[in-house]
Parts: C-alpha cells; sequence; structure tokens
C-alpha cells in the first residue's frame, strides 16, 4: 500500500463541493430505475365468464347487481387495482454526471479513495485468502466494508469476495453506480476504471460544438 507515483486530476473532477441534494437526486433516481412495477391485477374484463347481467334491476326485493365480475363479489375484480407501470423519473444528464462526481470527490476528501494500478486480481479464488488480504490492509467489516471497482472481470477475486459479502464486493464500471459509490465505507478502484467514469461522466464540463452551414 505505498505510493507508487502521483497522478494530478482536475479539481472539478475529484475535488468538488459536497453537494447532498444532487447525491439524493441521483440515488432517487437510480432507485426508480430498478423498480420493476410488474404488480398487476384482473380487470373485470378480463375475469373468465359471461358478463349478462346476474338478475333483473327490479322486483327481487334484492340489491342491484351487475356482471359476476363485479368487485362487490366473490371471486370478481379487483377496484382500482395496480396494473403494470414504469416507475423510472428523469434526471438531467448533466445532473447525473456531476452527482458521479461529487461523490468521488466526497471519498477523495475523505481519504476513502485507493487508487490501484490496473489488473487487480488475486492468485487463489479462495474466500479465505481474500479475507486476509483485508484483515491485513484493515479493508474488512470491522473498519467498514470495502467496494472494490475494476475494469473488467477478474475470475479469481470475484469467486473468492462473493461469498465474504460481509467484508465487502467488487463491481466492474459498467455495474456500479452513485450509491454504490456512496454505500461502503471505502472505495478501493483500478486507475483504468477512474478514468473511464470520469471521461463517461463530464458532459456538463464539455459545451456542444455549434456547425456553422
Amino acid at each position: 500500500m505505498e505510493p507508487l507515483r502521483f497522478e494530478s486530476y482536475p479539481s472539478n473532477h475529484l475535488y468538488l463541493p459536497l453537494r447532498r441534494d444532487i447525491l439524493h437526486r441521483a440515488v432517487v433516481y437510480e432507485g426508480d430505475a430498478t423498480r420493476q412495477g410488474t404488480a398487476s391485477t384482473k380487470t373485470r374484463w378480463e375475469i373468465h365468464g359471461s358478463h349478462r347481467k346476474i338478475r333483473p334491476q327490479k322486483g327481487t326485493g334484492r340489491a342491484r347487481l351487475g356482471t359476476r365480475q363485479s368487485p362487490m363479489l366473490k371471486g370478481g375484480a379487483k377496484s382500482f387495482g395496480p396494473r403494470p407501470r414504469d416507475f423510472a423519473t428523469g434526471l438531467p444528464k448533466k445532473m447525473y454526471d456531476l452527482a458521479w462526481r461529487t461523490a468521488l470527490s466526497y471519498r477523495y476528501r475523505k481519504g476513502e479513495l485507493i487508487i490501484c494500478e490496473d489488473g487487480m486480481e488475486i492468485e487463489h479464488p479462495k474466500t479465505r485468502y481474500v479475507q486476509d488480504i483485508f484483515e491485513h490492509n484493515h479493508w474488512g467489516a470491522e473498519d467498514g466494508r470495502t467496494l472494490l471497482i475494476t475494469g473488467d472481470y477478474r475470475h479469481n477475486l470475484f469467486n473468492a469476495l462473493r461469498p465474504a459479502g460481509q467484508h465487502g464486493r467488487v463491481q466492474t464500471t459498467e455495474e456500479v453506480d452513485v450509491k454504490d459509490l456512496l454505500e461502503l465505507g471505502r472505495i478501493v478502484i483500478e486507475k483504468s476504471a477512474l478514468d473511464e467514469i470520469l471521461y463517461g461522466h463530464q458532459s456538463d464540463l464539455t459545451s456542444k460544438v455549434r456547425v456553422m452551414v
């Protein structure tokens, strides 16, 4: 864990002030996008059976009833029941990209962002082996769980850490989101993975080029 070299990053990448409002909106946006929205109940026109009127409107001395699928009867439809829907909400891309860099800046300011060389992998796909590494570096459950971020899938590392969820987890850049950056105790990330995240989330820093015809 000794520094190998120094790298410089712009202040608007890893030294942004904390904006809780932007982080909150980004986390809500990601949570809404993951909601399935598959809850569904049958309407009276989807329940099997004839839709004729059960009995005459008047003359029986009993209450008025329509079809057998009425919500008032057993086996009937449900009034105003849930239907499949999309819970996703909108968030401007520039604000979402700013939330990514704000989360990384928050970790950097607290000293909880550790950047490693590319190719983060272990020799043996053994859970006990990766636990010893975490305990040696104080990355385990006692010191707060750790999120490892890699550029690509690492077979040994992923297989060894999967049963050790009490100490942390490992994700690729395609799987991680803003909530993941804020959830665990620290972040250990490959340099190429960090550069990829920063490059992909800087739309608010670049201006659109106007082409004059």
